[in-house]
């Protein structure tokens, strides 16, 4: 790996870090996010579990469809 290689490297992880920062800030703002259906919460007196099961599944078919789509150029 030469320097030009890691230069781009750093540039994509750069990129996708952002990208990343940006859904993790306007991720509140989503309504349906976190309350689809198959999330599970499991509330005690002193505990709280939050299993978003319906969001994560969400979540990898649409990185999925945009991954390959991107891929394919």
């Amino acid at each position: 790996m030469d320097g030009l290689d890691l230069g781009r490297l750093l540039i994509i992880g750069g990129i996708a870090l952002a990208v990343v920062g940006v859904i993790v800030v306007l991720a509140p703002n989503i309504p349906f996010l976190g309350r689809l259906p198959g999330d599970i919460r499991i509330e005690g007196e002193n505990v709280r579990v939050f299993i978003p099961l319906g969001t994560m599944l969400l979540l990898s078919v649409i990185l999925t469809i945009v991954l390959n789509v991107i891929g394919r150029r």
